[in-house]
């Protein structure tokens, strides 16, 4: 029963993505700028034969409806394009950006959720507490600060200031290391090479802390209301009168029905992680997905910005659906 559900909304999910990417196409073609012109203008002196050619090629030539019938045929067969300004297919560009950007998602949820997830805990049993007062005023920091000046703050910390970690890219330039699966930390791991993977590590931590820190904020904060809810059930009131230890009625009683609303956030947050960095990545220069839609939107790459940018939407999508599967995990009598 699960499977066919999960089926039903993976099948719902496809005109939403389509639907996406007629959006984006059409922002594309009515945003200012012409990809020809740009290119043209970089190249310097060209023909006008050579312009038409070139529009021909792309098919800019053509009505609007029609370049759309082309994107979404494509589309569907799972080609999404070449790119105008690169000269490469677009799954080849995103698939060689795309480690890049997972390997600081992973990381940058990895931390939000370390510190948030006992943070929330701990700000609701010790409610009204100086602890639980300075965590939230930390919480309401985070979700109100922006993301790129927090980035810069830290660079100028850490970096320029105390001269402890890089500013940018994911390795050092003097670190020498077999690119196996695109993810360094993983990559240094199965080539025993443990200067890059300090080097890998020391490039993450401003990154994923600019990143995860928001994250960290919303998480925390849910986490709290959740459990100051569920503390006032009379099934824990009940658990601490059958002389149950505060430990276990905590983690096994309360925390337990008070990640449901927590995982929703979670999985919305964590496809802002993979499809919301681009302001981090710019920042820090580090070669994602993030970084290369930027790059593009610029040169009006058209294929390229689509292409990343229904990467971006599977990304939610699947996010969705993983946080429907884990509901039904943490309390069985959730069905999809």
């Amino acid at each position: 029963m699960q499977a066919a559900r999960i089926i039903e909304r993976i099948l719902i999910a496809i005109p939403i993505i389509l639907g996406i990417g007629v959006v984006i196409f059409l922002i594309m073609r009515l945003t200012p700028g012409d990809p020809v012109d740009i290119m043209m203008g970089q190249a310097g002196h060209v023909s006008e034969r050579e312009v038409e050619l070139l529009r021909e090629q792309w098919h800019l030539d053509e009505p609007l409806i029609v370049q759309l019938g082309h994107f979404l045929g494509d589309l569907l067969r799972g080609d999404l394009g070449m790119s105008f300004t690169k000269g490469r297919p677009v799954w080849a560009l995103i698939m060689q950006a795309l480690p890049a950007t997972i390997e600081l998602a992973m990381v940058s949820a990895f931390f939000a959720l370390a510190i948030s997830i006992p943070i929330g805990v701990i700000s609701a049993v010790k409610q009204d507490s100086l602890i639980d007062r300075i965590s939230m005023a930390g919480a309401f920091f985070g979700i109100c600060m922006p993301i790129f000046w927090l980035g810069i703050i830290l660079i100028i910390i850490f970096s320029i200031n105390l001269d402890l970690l890089p500013t940018y890219g994911r390795i050092g330039s003097d670190v020498n290391l077999q690119r196996i699966t695109g993810f360094y930390i993983l990559d240094s791991l199965l080539t025993g090479n443990w200067e890059a993977l300090k080097s890998s590590i020391r490039h993450l931590i401003l990154p994923s802390i600019t990143l995860g820190f928001p994250m960290a904020a919303i998480v925390a904060r849910v986490m709290r209301s959740s459990m100051l809810e569920i503390l006032r059930n009379d099934y824990v009131v009940m658990a601490r009168a059958k002389g149950l230890n505060e430990f276990s009625v905590i983690v096994k009683h309360a925390m337990r029905n008070a990640m449901i609303p927590t995982v929703t956030v979670i999985g919305l947050e964590v496809g802002m992680l993979l499809g919301g960095n681009m302001i981090v990545e710019t920042v820090f220069s580090w070669p994602g997905l993030g970084r290369l839609v930027v790059s593009s939107i610029f040169v009006r790459d058209y294929p390229l910005v689509q292409g990343v940018v229904m990467i971006y939407a599977f990304t939610f999508v699947f996010a969705n659906l993983v946080v429907d599967i884990l509901y039904t995990y943490i309390n069985p009598k959730i069905s999809m």
